[in-house]
């Protein structure tokens, strides 16, 4: 019997399996930490003979080098992909043995990128699961732009090919495990749940049940805004990864904090945004640690800057310290555990600003001069904004913070986590501002002019 262990990787939205047999398994596009791998196949007691990757990920550092390396696994990368390091080249049709009766046939899928591979495991030659990769997902499929922009459109009309080929080659019954779609913008757009197999594909999946000109014209209009941060993903991984190092950072006092912040240095805060907005260090920026953290830090700071870690707890810090391990910013500078007072000069007191809900918005005398700041992404605010509001996207306010209008700054999101940082932004520069903690839903509620969208499609919100 065969069996299937998925690795959630929540804050990035992907997913990476263990699959194998009773001796034996292989690992499908491992995470930079590999103690997960590692410890999933203890747990089964199997070891790990064969390493694989779909496609050269533009949205985390894999830990396929460093795992095969570890295990002695055979590393099976697309032939077509361009990489520095030593692998077993992988091409259409090609077939490998993970365990008795258990096989892996690599099936040429392109799209996500031209050499994308999806493989197929079989049991005594019967297709049981196919690892779609960024190929075909619950719902959607991975999207074509991440490459080259001369490529989208080519790439879209073959991601509409390949979900054709998948669903011709295998059986209705084929569990489809995709690495993208709970949250990664690698997706073109959300998961539709949880679990699917290739027969509920062909019943639901635009590239399944649309003409080839019709799926490349919606996902073409649908693409979203892609994290500053891809632009170093495919290259690191394309030169093979150095090994992970999770071990814990320098610690920093108050003292190493101030020096660092008037140095430019980012300190990160990622303590909840309610901690954070009651009672923080001046300059220090809010990504929390619960949140999208690895999406959002690495795609707001410029890129190589040192970031200090403040968190209230060692787990805290270790978890953070993980994620943003997976896409590349491998070592804080430094770091402290505990609150406030523990991160300030003596005789400093922490810095604050109030939240708000969009019903304390709506309650302002309008004769009151206010900013409103949408620092949703272009899609969420194409279906609808409040009259009035300005908007730059949180991934854009770091840099155009010029933009914002005098007064003070009512800065909201979809939900909050986003607003939570880009008040910390705004805050860090001075600026007197409210974040509102609230659904974006509850706005049309209120009483506040909200003007209605026109559609299209709402991307991933927080």
């Amino acid at each position: 019997m065969f069996f299937i262990d998925t690795l959630d990787l929540e804050g990035l939205g992907n997913r990476s399996y263990l699959a194998g047999g009773a001796h034996t398994a292989v690992a499908v596009d491992p995470p930079r930490d590999i103690d997960q791998m590692l410890a999933a196949a203890a747990r089964r007691g199997v070891r790990i003979s064969h390493v694989v990757e779909t496609h050269i990920h533009n949205d985390y550092v894999t830990g396929g080098l460093d795992l095969a390396r570890l295990t002695g696994a055979d590393y099976l990368v697309p032939a077509a992909a361009r990489v520095s390091f030593a692998r077993t080249p992988v091409s259409d049709g090609d077939t490998v043995t993970v365990d008795e009766s258990i096989t892996l046939r690599a099936l040429a899928t392109p799209g996500h990128t031209p050499h994308h591979t999806s493989y197929v495991l079989e049991e005594q030659g019967v297709a049981v699961a196919v690892f779609t990769g960024g190929s075909l997902l619950i719902g959607t499929v991975g999207r074509p732009d991440l490459v080259e922009p001369r490529l989208t459109e080519e790439l879209a009309r073959a991601q509409h090919a390949s979900a054709h080929r998948l669903a011709a080659e295998l059986p209705d019954e084929t569990e489809v495990l995709p690495t993208h779609g709970f949250g990664s913008f690698c997706s073109s757009a959300q998961a539709d749940g949880d679990a699917s197999t290739i027969g509920k594909e062909k019943a639901g999946n635009d590239a399944l049940v649309q003409d080839v000109d019709a799926f490349v014209s919606a996902l073409l209009a649908g693409l979203d805004d892609v994290p500053a941060y891809y632009a170093h993903m495919g290259p690191a991984n394309a030169a093979g990864p150095a090994p992970v190092d999770l071990t814990a950072p320098r610690v920093a006092d108050a003292a190493d904090i101030a020096a660092r912040l008037a140095a430019g240095e980012w300190v990160v805060d990622l303590r909840n945004r309610i901690a954070f907005a009651q009672g923080h260090v001046a300059g220090a920026f809010n990504f929390e640690a619960d949140g999208k953290l690895a999406t959002y830090l690495a795609w707001l700071i410029p890129w190589g800057r040192p970031v200090t870690l403040l968190a209230e707890s060692p787990e805290q810090l270790a978890k953070a310290q993980r994620e943003l391990a997976r896409v590349g910013i491998d070592r804080p500078a430094a770091a402290a555990t505990g609150e406030p007072a523990d991160w300030l000069p003596e005789g400093e007191d922490p810095r604050s600003f109030p939240r708000a809900t969009f019903a304390d918005l709506a309650a302002l005398d309008p004769y009151e001069h206010r900013v409103v700041l949408d620092v949703r992404r272009d899609s969420e605010r194409a279906e609808g904004w409040i009259k009035g509001s300005v908007h730059i996207p949180v991934h854009q306010l770091h840099r155009r913070q010029d933009e914002v209008p005098d007064g003070v700054v009512w800065v909201h999101c979809a939900g909050g986590m986003r607003a939570g940082i880009a008040a910390s932004l705004l805050d860090a520069a001075g600026r007197d501002v409210v974040a509102v903690d609230d659904s974006f839903d509850a706005a049309r509620s209120t009483g506040l002019p909200v003007v209605s969208g026109f559609g299209g499609l709402g991307g991933l919100s927080d």
